[in-house]
């Protein structure tokens, strides 16, 4: 296959699985922190993820309330995309380095969700009033608020303006550098 065909599959199998990877981590997330299910965003995000997870919810059974079968559709995505772009370009996966860089890259993507969610509600807070209601603001404050709050306790408002985001931004990226980009560079080098 030559270089452009390649480089055009690569770039179609990861937007594709990307995308619906998303989807599934923003459904687990919402259900995680649980955000207004009746949401119009919310229930998008339902009808595009039942088909892959309504049937893995008949096998693998929720715990605690943390929904199982979406953890587990997720690593599967995760794998699949990984070993497939793996196969593209001419290299072998190894199981054990394709788990441990695919777990790596879900938490990547979900810090990464945390750090635009929290970006997106602080700039958002700038021009829309806190009373104001819309469904994806609502949805962005369910998200972020359970960062949010124990950040606001550390670092109260000074003079009417929340330091607290910059607490979670310093936490998110603190994780990424020394958890997860570890994590993922250790899988990488089980890759062949």
């Amino acid at each position: 296959m030559g270089a452009p065909l390649v480089r055009a599959a690569l770039f179609l199998i990861d937007i594709l699985f990307s995308l619906y990877i998303l989807a599934v981590l923003l459904r687990f997330l919402f259900q995680l922190v649980r955000a207004d299910f009746y949401n119009p965003f919310s229930q998008a995000l339902v009808k595009i993820t039942n088909p892959a997870l309504l049937p893995l919810r008949r096998m693998i059974p929720g715990l605690y309330g943390l929904d199982l079968a979406a953890v587990a559709l997720l690593l599967i995505l995760e794998c699949l995309k990984n070993y497939l772009l793996l196969l593209i370009v001419g290299r072998s996966a190894n199981m054990v380095g394709l788990l441990l860089f695919s777990v790596a890259g879900l938490l990547e993507l979900t810090l990464y969700v945390f750090i635009v969610t929290t970006f997106a509600r602080v700039i958002l807070s700038w021009f829309v009033p806190y009373g104001y209601h819309n469904p994806v603001l609502g949805l962005l404050r369910s998200l972020t608020e359970p960062l949010m709050r124990p950040a606001r306790r550390l670092i109260p408002p000074f003079s009417g303006l929340d330091l607290s985001p910059i607490a979670v931004f310093i936490l998110l990226y603190l994780t990424l550098i020394i958890a997860v980009q570890p994590l993922k560079s250790f899988g990488a080098g089980w890759l062949g």
